[in-house]
């Protein structure tokens, strides 16, 4: 009896597993489209560079470090606002900043220096960030990309 229970809970547990970080990557991925974002003011029609392995890696990492702070500083404006509806905050546009109380802004502040900084220390510039996150929106293949990567650096977690 004991031999039959041990295989099945370990396929039960890889299951489990590998569901947690499907999810988590889809959360992830969601981060694409989420309320704190740095800019949509770019022109998506413009030409863009072919991105290179380390692009999509660097943004990979970008993406894994910065939701579980876009998280955090969404739930504790949330708190602050209380019932009211979250408006779309972007970094690069203070005005999107206004309707915010001085408390939820000064988190919102925060959160957008210290997003501009972990991009920048993966090697990206916020320009390079804002253009890969607008090929996502129209490029199946890319988004692929992202997603294999993120999958693949969150089964290794040193590699964030």
């Amino acid at each position: 009896m004991n031999r039959l229970y041990q295989p099945f809970c370990r396929s039960s547990a890889t299951r489990m597993l590998s569901k947690i970080m499907f999810f988590r990557s889809l959360t992830i991925a969601s981060f694409i489209s989420s309320v704190l974002v740095f800019s949509s003011t770019a022109n998506a029609n413009a030409q863009s560079p072919q991105l290179n392995n380390t692009d999509i890696v660097n943004y990979s990492r970008v993406l894994l470090r910065i939701e579980p702070e876009r998280q955090q500083a969404f739930d504790k404006i949330k708190k602050i606002i209380g019932d009211r509806e979250i408006p779309k905050i972007v970094c690069s546009e203070p005005n999107s900043f206004k309707s915010l109380p001085s408390e939820a802004r000064d988190v919102a502040v925060n959160y957008c220096n210290r997003s501009q900084q972990i991009v920048q220390s993966n090697g990206l510039s916020i320009d390079q960030f804002n253009n890969i996150t607008l090929q996502l929106q129209n490029n199946e293949d890319l988004k692929r990309q992202i997603y294999n990567t993120l999958i693949r650096l969150q089964k290794v977690p040193n590699n964030q």
